[in-house]
């Protein structure tokens, strides 16, 4: 019997390596009212994404007079009738991308840095420059390409749109339909290029302090990694390595206790 008992002691330990608590699990365990009120002394919410080179933009230029208007909305050029010289241009929607150097190209214009702003920063910048030449400009500015990649141990992996200029990773994690409960919420990575170099960053979603994590708002073009835990592991890849070795362990066992009644002396 006191063989039985360590087969079933190491059985257990294997199995309590593989176990998940439900302090693991939770975010922002520490969250209450005190620690709100500490962490809001130093919190800034962010409103919207901040522009960055390579980032698309749809701009539109309105006012009362629209011909006034019209050489600064990129047109649609069109034959009038097919087979003739006559032609027509429809104003539209017509994406701006920001160089390396953060600045646009518009039409009149001419170029306009953009990068660093915000997109009611930018309207005011284009209409500011538009009063000049036309009276009472009214400028719509949309960030059209934003988005962040979630990959991991979460339900559904992929892209996310950043539909209204901000997000923050718990609305990033519940956009791809949260994590697993193999998911690491203590040691989350989140890749970022700012500037033409890679920033990595680790962050624990179980700490009411992510809140004044730089990375707690992400930007576009974020990637958000989900590690596995030791429970995946086990269950995944390596769950024929686990089996084999309790398989083993339990031969084994078998084997001492075989070799341990036929050695004790009969009548004992």
């Amino acid at each position: 019997m006191r063989y039985f008992r360590i087969l079933a002691i190491m059985l257990v330990a294997i199995a309590g390596a593989s176990c998940v608590t439900q302090k693991q699990m939770t975010y922002m365990r520490d969250a209450d009212a005190a620690k709100a009120d500490t962490l809001n002394k130093h919190f800034t919410a962010q409103t919207e994404a901040i522009i960055r080179s390579g980032d698309a933009l749809t701009i539109f230029v309105s006012a009362l007079d629209a011909e006034a208007v019209t050489p600064y909305n990129l047109p649609t050029v069109t034959y009038a009738t097919p087979g003739t010289e006559k032609m027509q241009t429809t104003p539209t929607l017509q994406y701006y991308i920001v160089d390396e150097e953060g600045n646009i190209q518009m039409p009149v214009l001419g170029d306009i840095h953009v990068a660093g702003l915000k997109r009611a920063e930018v309207a005011r910048l284009i209409k500011t420059k538009l009063e000049q030449q036309v009276m009472n400009p009214l400028v719509q500015v949309s960030l059209v390409n934003a988005k962040v990649s979630v990959l991991g141990e979460v339900a559904k992996p992929g892209q996310v749109p950043m539909t209204t200029g901000r997000l923050t990773i718990l609305e990033a994690l519940a956009a791809a339909g949260d994590m697993t409960p193999f998911g690491k919420r203590d040691n989350v990575l989140v890749t970022r290029e700012i500037d033409g170099k890679v920033e990595m960053a680790r962050v624990d979603l179980r700490s009411a302090d992510l809140v004044n994590s730089p990375y707690y708002y992400l930007q576009q073009n974020d990637v958000v990694y989900v590690s596995p835990n030791k429970v995946r592991a086990v269950s995944s890849a390596n769950a024929g390595l686990w089996l084999s070795m309790v398989s083993t362990v339990a031969s084994a066992a078998t084997v001492i206790v075989t070799v341990v009644n036929v050695a004790r002396p009969s009548g004992k």
